[in-house]
C-alpha cells in the first residue's frame, strides 16, 4: 500500500510539473515569430505532453485507484472530501484535454490565443493543486 502511495505521489508531481510547464511553453510559443522557434516549441510541447504529462496522468489515476481498492473503499466511499477531490480531478482532466487542444492548434499553426490568455491558463493548475492537497491531507469533511 505504501508503494502505491509513493508511486501515486511521484506520478502526481510529474503530471503537475507538466500542467505548470506546458502552458508556460504556450506563452512563449504565442510570443515567438520566427520559424525556428516555432518548430522548437512544437517539439518541446509534443514531448512534454505525450512523453511526461499524459503517462504521468495515467499513472496518477492507476495508483490512486489502486490505493482506493487496496485500502478501505467502504470507509472512503462516504467521505465528502474524496468526492470533492474526484470532482477536482475531473476538472483537471478537462484542463488536460484543453492543453491537448491547444497543442493541436499550435501544431497546425492555428493558434487563436495570445500569450496573456496562456498566462492566465497557467494559473489554473495551482488552484487545483492547493485544493487537492488540502482535501487529501486535512480531510476537512
Amino acid at each position: 500500500m505504501l508503494w502505491f502511495k509513493a508511486l501515486h505521489l511521484i506520478a502526481m508531481v510529474c503530471w503537475f510539473a507538466g500542467l505548470f510547464y506546458l502552458p508556460r511553453l504556450y506563452v512563449y510559443h504565442a510570443m515567438s515569430d520566427d520559424e525556428a522557434s516555432n518548430a522548437r516549441f512544437k517539439i518541446m510541447e509534443r514531448k512534454l505532453f505525450f512523453g511526461i504529462m499524459t503517462p504521468s496522468m495515467i499513472a496518477t489515476f492507476v495508483f490512486g485507484f489502486g490505493l482506493l481498492i487496496a485500502g478501505a473503499w467502504q470507509m472512503y466511499s462516504s467521505a465528502g472530501w474524496l468526492h470533492i477531490k474526484f470532482l477536482m480531478l475531473i476538472c483537471l482532466l478537462i484542463y488536460h484535454y484543453f492543453c491537448w487542444q491547444w497543442l493541436k492548434d499550435f501544431r497546425s499553426n492555428q493558434n487563436k490565443c495570445d500569450h496573456v490568455f496562456y498566462r492566465w491558463m497557467n494559473e489554473i493548475p495551482v488552484i487545483f493543486l492547493i485544493g487537492i492537497i488540502i482535501l487529501a491531507v486535512v480531510k476537512p469533511f
